[in-house]
């Protein structure tokens, strides 16, 4: 698994100047990026860059929910980003900020709505359990609250944190390669060309129009410019379909790796039903709402089987209008090039076969083609079975978040375990500033093993409770599973990664 070594490339890129060495760039700009940039720079490491193929950043995105375990690992990268995530979130009414106030800063927090829950019920409308949306449950529970922040509000939020100039969009990594005559590694980059859909991160319409982050979609055509940035370390920070990761597995006997695999499992999401019968929509209301402005029907009947995570998971949203998204394990080609109809259809078909309740066949019935969506879903895994997994790191490049460990988002852990890679990574990686061991191969070997054996058991823990579902197992398993993810000690963790 080597890195390419350095070629002459001065008739290829318009910048190849050596004078400028980066102590560290992350390659995306999503909020594990800029975590890291932001813990590094409150470690005091601030010749650092973080780029993003992303033109420019706009409003995209879903809700992603902060749990105890992400909002512990961000408090401990930097208090500061801490606080303005919570003061950014949906959980917390913002105060306005004084006029003129340009600077990032903490604001004070109204108390948090009155207490919501997301409920579970099985097929016939009985609650299984319940999970409370409140910030102060789950702080008194676990020591940390959790909250709910729109991905692009999460990602401003954080990138308000750091300087501008240590943020650079329209930066599309190419490949990397590894210059040691310089003690470095160099990162080619392509800016101002169309971007192609990423085909493992976005949702697809029943016209299979692939929606790739509309900031990347910018219809006018520009000449391509392609630079060279040299950095003592890389974080590849780029999402489940990394750049970085590529540039490590392929030509190595990690290819297989180098693309994420599809785990299984997809999403038919409708935004909204409108036109609901009254009638219906009382019925929906009493027998599975009953209030709830979220919750998820499965056959909990089946939770002690081990084919209970291949059920269909119905995700019910009452809010401003009511929709669904549909949880299925089905073949790729079951999905793709499948129009609005075909889609609607097939989700109709699991729900029958699942035996899901005619209330919940009708409403799906009502879908409108248009609103249908469908989305795979794509895995990094952490275990792999009869080979050894591949490394996370080689030489001075290592990765974090989706680009090492991407998977379903059904137990919302992808984010959170991301924030725990940027806390363990950002304090490995001050260690090697303090020793000034930038150019110690083995230092910087030793310090991203030690990343990989702290947090790749941890991430097959989890990816086997997203793909398995057994925290539904029993209540015993659940409650286990909640203090193990969201009760740990952080300081603890540090406290090890400074040895």
């Amino acid at each position: 698994m080597d890195i390419p070594q350095s070629q002459s490339t001065a008739n290829l890129f318009t910048d190849t100047s050596i004078n400028k060495i980066y102590d560290v760039i992350v390659v995306g700009a999503g909020p594990v990026g800029l975590a890291t940039a932001i813990g590094l720079r409150e470690r005091g490491i601030d010749n650092i860059l973080v780029i993003d193929q992303a033109r420019a950043f706009r409003q995209i995105g879903q809700i992603v929910d902060l749990l105890p375990n992400g909002l512990k690992a961000l408090k401990c990268v930097d208090p500061n980003a801490y606080e303005a995530v919570k003061t950014a979130s949906l959980t917390f009414a913002n105060s306005p900020q004084p006029d003129g106030e340009k600077k990032a800063q903490v604001m004070e927090t109204n108390p948090p709505k009155p207490s919501q829950e997301w409920v579970s019920k099985n097929l016939q409308g009985k609650k299984v359990r319940s999970i409370s949306l409140s910030f102060d449950v789950w702080l008194q529970n676990y020591g940390e609250g959790r909250v709910s922040i729109s991905w692009y509000d999460l990602q401003s939020t954080l990138r308000k944190l750091l300087p501008e100039d240590k943020v650079k969009p329209n930066h599309r990594c190419i490949n990397v390669v590894d210059e040691q005559e310089y003690g470095c590694v160099r990162l080619n980059c392509v800016s101002n060309v169309s971007v192609e859909a990423n085909p493992y991160a976005y949702w697809a319409d029943g016209q299979n129009n692939i929606d790739i982050l509309s900031q990347n979609s910018d219809t006018t055509s520009q000449q391509s410019l392609t630079k060279a940035l040299r950095a003592k370390l890389i974080v590849g920070a780029d999402g489940i379909n990394s750049t970085v990761r590529k540039a490590l597995y392929t030509d190595s006997s990690y290819q297989a790796f180098a693309k994420p695999e599809y785990s299984g499992f997809a999403a038919i999401y409708c935004r909204e039903i409108p036109n609901i019968p009254n009638q219906l929509r009382a019925h929906l209301e009493e027998n599975f709402f009953a209030g709830s402005p979220i919750l998820t029907v499965t056959n909990y009947e089946r939770a002690s089987e081990p084919a209970f995570s291949e059920c269909p998971r119905m995700m019910l949203i009452n809010r401003q209008s009511i929709g669904y998204l549909l949880h299925i394990f089905v073949p790729l080609n079951s999905l793709q090039s499948k129009s609005g109809n075909e889609l609607l259809d097939l989700a109709l078909q699991h729900l029958e076969t699942a035996g899901f309740p005619d209330e919940l066949k009708q409403l799906v019935r009502l879908s409108p083609p248009e609103n249908l969506q469908q989305r795979p879903y794509y895995i990094h895994r952490a275990a792999v079975d009869a080979h050894r997994p591949p490394a996370w790191s080689l030489g001075r490049i290592i990765l974090v978040g989706d680009a090492a460990h991407g998977m379903p988002p059904f137990m919302a852990q992808g984010a959170n375990q991301g924030l725990e890679d940027a806390i363990v990574v950002t304090t490995l990686i001050h260690k090697i500033a303090q020793e000034n061991n930038w150019n110690n191969k083995q230092a910087i070997a030793l310090a991203f093993k030690k990343y990989e054996q702290i947090r790749r058991p941890f991430m097959e823990y989890i990816q086997e409770a997203t793909l398995t579902q057994f925290p539904n197992s029993s209540d015993q398993q659940w409650q286990e599973y909640n203090q193990t993810v969201y009760g740990r000690n952080f300081d603890q963790l540090i406290a090890q990664l400074r040895v």
